[in-house]
């Protein structure tokens, strides 16, 4: 590797370029693929379509202008309505999904903004091409009845696959292909409501010779190189659906932690079904379960393995069989109590002479085998005048007994016990007591005494509390109230908060939970009366909310400027102080009135001790929020520029040069510019070598600024860095990388091109041109292109040859161009050369416009184009040869423009492209212009050393 030291740079000059916007520019977006495809074709509305195989590497680039350099974002449109709209895909030029599925199918939009007006949108549409197996199914005639197929019954086989694009279907019966006509006791068809996804073959009235084999063909036509699929079936005089019995209880009862063993089996059906067991909704099987064909083994049964199970048999034929049970886990719970003081008389109040109703609820699985007694002090209670005990249905809602005690006396008091179980066992009994005592007293509730209104602060613990009395002393419900005044749950997981001792305790407490909290007396586990409730409001102080939170302000020397902290919310809200420092020096000190929501710091006349933080405090009870500002005097960094036409030249066989140009971000915004250091160095290497460039006058906002690298060691890359300084010091600096590229034929001897191959002889479309040139051949052109234009072969006369044309129908305009660049080549020598340019045009249609052919030479500080040849105007539907001579002095390429005429048929085709040293021996009459060779430019190189001088500007 030749060292770094051997880097010379040439001596270079900044170029001033119009003041004001000077070389800023809007975005523009152009999107070509860069990975492989099936198919990349344009549509009339100038988006391009890309064709791609499922499983492939999706792989486009946006490639985009604009100065300063545009940010990129690729999006996509939502395919399905479970995507989410504008979905985010990458964020820069290059959008990559590797193996690539069928949903991933859509409409992607690339986005380059740069601030210079409206950003620049273009799409491209990603088909994903597949094809699925297809899947053949029988159905009779007559429903799908159970019983053979005997003869005089009509039977469809219909084949099935998913497949983009539409699916081409082939019935084959043995060896021989089935086509509709051909035999008057077969129709072949796609019903209507399947749009072209399902043929169905119809054997009407069954015949012997219709028991065959059969064979369905999925095809896509080898599309994107996709095979052809199939899938057979074997009908005979046995072909049957299926039938399927389970071999249990139905509902199946067990006990928790049981073994549960499901056994299904298969009767009847040609071919032999398959068997699988599911459940409802798509619901997942335990993940503990087992299955063997039809046997399912769920071990250790728990209570979410309970509920319904589907046996499924399918062979094909008809519709799938299929059976279902129900499997119940044994259990009780929930359990429940409450007291009805009188029901009869609206009293709140247990009374002498009066009715008390007892209520129990429970809920069991299974609920029939629920069953309720009841206890008086421990003693078995039997339902008597005075004494009646009923029990609901427990198959209709949750079971429920009650126990009404009728003209209540003093010997009716005591504890009265519910005892639940069921009949069967396989569960433990519960059982509630409830006394009934000259105490027993309705709930009372209320708040202690200066505990309606709390204060607390963000990150403290907070202990609402509700004082309730009562025996049985209920549980307290709590909620939050919205400012409807309609409960809202206390968290998302639950509805409500139960507190047995009336306390609810909030950790950590935010702003977003201060508000309006009830209490309330449950009904359950206590009396079944008006419910009691009372309100406590939390409020919560927190510091103040400001903006900016972090501010970077650049200001230079002897400039006035002004700093502004905003108040957005807070808690206390008044009673607001402000202070101002400059590091740890204070400033100002103030206090907020009524009608101020920011405060303010002026600085008259910056100088260097007023660079730093500023903070600005605004602080309350609960704390204080703070603004920072960073005032500094850096510069903004430069906005190197990428759209350089001919950035990189060709120098001396070991070496290349390359054309750096920026312009400066706000060069108003602080001190005058006063130089540039440059740092350059090989990618993948430490070492850094730099150069300060002195400034002289000022830099205007847009002004290009232009510098010349040269002596770049072949084919390394190299780090660019560019520092602007001012009297502050060195401000924020910009790489890039510069890479070199070299061309296809170092010295050119011949070059040949027919485009027969999709990387086009490493030709490119010109990036800055209007629209593209098109590769296609007539053999694959498609009939609703504009007849009376374009050629019918390539020049060979070849339909399936290849050519490149330019496609003139809309939205093309008159006057827009499609350039086609040659790769670049060297000389053969170092001065002039002189070489043969030959090609094949086809200008055929009442619209042509015209086909240029330009030399591109890229020097030191520009690149050039000058017109070699031209022809316009229609000159007959065949091939014609044109030749030139061309007399590039250094590094070229060759441009082939079409410009389009007045109308639509105007198509311009190319084909056939020659290169060769020396001049062309016998060149066509249609030559019209040849190239003089210019005068070499001079170059001026400095020794091994990195000095570097600056001319100066010109104005």
């Amino acid at each position: 590797m030749i060292p770094l030291l051997a880097l010379v740079w040439l001596v270079g000059g900044f170029v001033h370029c119009a003041h004001g916007q000077g070389v800023y520019a809007p975005p523009s977006v152009r999107i070509v693929h860069s990975g492989p495809a099936c198919n990349v074709e344009e549509e009339r509305h100038s988006e391009r379509v890309y064709t791609i195989r499922e499983g492939e590497t999706l792989e486009v680039l946006c490639l985009v202008t604009g100065h300063p350099r545009p940010q990129v974002r690729w999006t996509k449109t939502a395919g399905a309505a479970s995507e989410r709209q504008g979905e985010l895909w990458a964020h820069n030029e290059r959008l990559k999904i590797e193996q690539i599925e069928r949903h991933q199918g859509g409409r992607y939009y690339c986005k380059a903004d740069n601030g210079m007006g409206l950003p620049a949108i273009r799409s491209i549409r990603v088909d994903v091409y597949f094809l699925d197996q297809p899947l053949i199914t029988v159905h009779q005639s007559v429903s799908d009845a159970k019983e053979l197929f005997y003869f005089e019954r009509t039977v469809f086989l219909r084949c099935v696959a998913t497949s983009n694009p539409p699916v081409h279907y082939i019935w084959r019966r043995g060896r021989e292909l089935l086509a509709q006509g051909v035999d008057a006791g077969v129709d072949i068809y796609e019903p209507f409501f399947t749009q072209g996804e399902t043929k169905i073959l119809k054997l009407k009235n069954l015949r012997p010779q219709d028991y065959a084999n059969y064979t369905c063909i999925a095809s896509v036509r080898n599309v994107c190189a996709i095979a052809d699929k199939r899938a057979h079936f074997s009908l005979n005089n046995r072909t049957a659906p299926p039938s399927v019995k389970l071999l249990l209880d139905d509902p199946l009862v067990v006990n928790l932690g049981e073994t549960v063993t499901l056994v299904c089996v298969a009767s009847g059906g040609d071919p032999p079904p398959t068997l699988s067991w599911v459940r409802p909704a798509g619901e997942e099987l335990p993940k503990r379960s087992v299955m063997t064909g039809g046997t399912l083994t769920i071990p250790a049964v728990t209570v979410e393995d309970g509920g319904a199970y589907s046996c499924v048999a399918s062979n094909s034929v008809g519709n799938a069989a299929r059976k279902s049970a129900n499997v119940l886990v044994r259990g009780l719970r929930k359990a429940r109590f409450w007291i009805t003081p009188d029901p009869y008389h609206n009293d709140d109040n247990i009374q002498i002479g009066r009715e008390v109703k007892i209520s129990c609820q429970v809920e069991a699985t299974p609920p029939e085998e629920l069953q309720f007694g009841w206890l008086k002090n421990g003693r078995p209670l039997r339902s008597s005048e005075r004494m009646v005990i009923t029990h609901t249905d427990g198959e209709v809602s949750p079971g429920v007994t009650n126990l009404d005690i009728i003209d209540l006396k003093f010997t009716d008091f005591g504890t009265y016990t519910c005892v639940a179980s069921l009949r069967d066992g396989g569960s433990p009994e519960i059982s509630i007591d409830v006394n009934i005592s000259s105490t027993t007293v309705p709930p009372e509730l209320s708040v202690p005494r200066g505990r309606s209104h709390i204060v607390a602060q963000e990150g403290d613990t907070v202990e609402l509390q509700c004082l309730v009395s009562g025996k049985p002393k209920p549980i307290v419900l709590w909620f939050r109230l919205e400012e409807s005044l309609v409960a809202a749950p206390l968290t998302s997981e639950a509805t409500q908060t139960e507190s047995f001792d009336g306390v609810l305790r909030l950790a950590n407490v935010t702003r977003e939970m201060g508000g309006t909290y009830c209490c309330r007396t449950s009904q359950y586990n206590g009396f079944n009366v008006k419910p009691r409730q009372a309100l406590i409001q939390l409020v919560v102080q927190f510091p103040p909310v400001v903006e900016p939170v972090h501010l970077e302000v650049r200001q230079g020397l002897g400039r006035a400027f002004s700093l502004t902290c905003r108040l957005l919310r807070a808690h206390p809200a008044r009673l607001l102080r402000y202070e101002w420092k400059l590091g740890p020096r204070l400033l100002t000190v103030g206090q907020f009135d009524e009608d101020r929501d920011d405060t303010h710091y002026q600085v008259r006349a910056l100088n260097r001790e007023g660079y730093g933080e500023y903070t600005c405090d605004i602080s309350n009870e609960a704390g204080a929020g703070r603004c920072t500002f960073l005032v500094t005097g850096k510069a903004y960094p430069p906005e190197l520029y990428y759209d350089t036409q001919g950035a990189l030249w060709q120098n001396q066989p070991q070496t290349y040069g390359f054309k750096l140009q920026w312009t400066q971000m706000d060069p108003d915004g602080v001190d005058r510019i006063l130089a540039y250091r440059l740092g350059i160095k090989q990618v993948g290497q430490s070492r850094w070598w730099e150069q300060e460039m002195a400034m002289e006058g000022i830099i205007h906002k847009g002004e290009l600024l232009t510098y010349n690298l040269t002596e770049l060691v072949k084919p390394e890359s190299y780090l660019v860095r560019l520092t602007p300084i001012t009297r502050y010091g060195e401000g924020d600096y910009t790489e890039r990388v510069i890479a070199y590229s070299p061309p296809v034929n170092p010295h050119l001897r011949e070059f040949q091109c027919g485009f027969e191959d999709e990387a086009l002889c490493l030709f490119s479309q010109d990036k800055s041109d209007d629209f593209d040139w098109t590769r296609h051949s007539a053999a694959s052109r498609d009939t609703k292109y504009t007849p009376n234009t374009g050629p019918s072969s390539d020049r060979s006369g070849s339909k399936q040859g290849f050519y490149m044309y330019i496609e003139t129908s809309r939205p093309r305009l008159e006057g827009d161009k499609a350039r086609l660049l040659s790769p670049s080549f060297n000389t053969a020598s170092r001065g002039a050369a002189t070489y043969c340019l030959a090609f094949y045009y086809h200008m055929h249609g009442k619209h042509i416009g015209t086909l240029n052919v330009l030399l591109r030479q890229k020097g030191p500080t520009a690149t050039s184009d000058a017109s070699v040849w031209s022809l316009s105007g229609n000159h007959g539907d065949r091939w014609r040869r044109a030749a030139v001579n061309i007399h590039p002095t250094a590094a070229f390429q060759v441009v082939m423009e079409g410009v389009r005429g007045a109308g639509i048929e105007g198509d311009i085709a190319i084909d056939d492209v020659t290169i060769e040293e020396g001049e062309c021996k016998d060149p066509p009459s249609n030559n019209l212009m040849s190239l003089a060779p210019p005068p070499s430019p001079h170059l001026w190189r400095l020794g091994f050393t990195l000095s570097l001088t600056l001319f100066g500007r010109s104005r």
